[in-house]
């Protein structure tokens, strides 16, 4: 699929899967749901959901490896800063032809602009937090917590092709 395409599907997702309201159980409740569809499809993942400041869910599944809770900050630094997916922050760096660094002067070390990261946000409100997945390929990272937010909500809303 072309970027633009991508970018389309990704604004459209970030537009449809907002909360009403959201708290500690319901982030209990997301990332179990993620770590039930890592599990049934016995794929290793880390899970982190971050909200005012705070981690309310962290789990990992199958072979996680240390470096996974360094992808899980960096994402949640991207999602948190931008307030939209770090998979859609990645392609429009990539379709402008940039990096978070040159762009931002922002460092790599601390932020990564790679599928996975999700905008916890609230209808009205915007982003107040972030879901994270890391483990998978980017798109798969990403299509996995879209799955369990969309899910939680009721939502049907196009995925990212892999």
């Amino acid at each position: 699929m072309a970027i633009d395409e991508d970018l389309e599907i990704l604004g459209r997702q970030e537009a449809e899967l907002r909360f009403a309201s959201f708290n500690a159980d319901d982030a209990w409740n997301l990332g179990s749901s993620i770590r039930g569809l890592a599990l049934a499809d016995e794929r290793p993942v880390a899970v982190g959901i971050w909200m005012a400041g705070q981690m309310l869910f962290y789990a990992g599944t199958g072979a996680v490896v240390p470096s996974n809770e360094d992808w899980l900050r960096r994402k949640r630094n991207t999602v948190l800063r931008f307030g939209k997916s770090s998979l859609r922050v990645g392609l429009e760096l990539e379709r402008s032809g940039t990096t978070l660094e040159a762009r931002q002067g922002l460092a790599l070390a601390d932020f990564a602009a790679h599928g996975g990261g999700f905008p916890i946000a609230l209808r009205g409100t915007g982003c107040v937090g972030a879901v994270v997945v890391s483990g998978l390929t980017q798109r798969e990272d990403h299509n996995m917590a879209v799955t369990a937010i969309a899910g939680m909500l009721g939502v049907a809303v196009p995925e990212l092709a892999i």
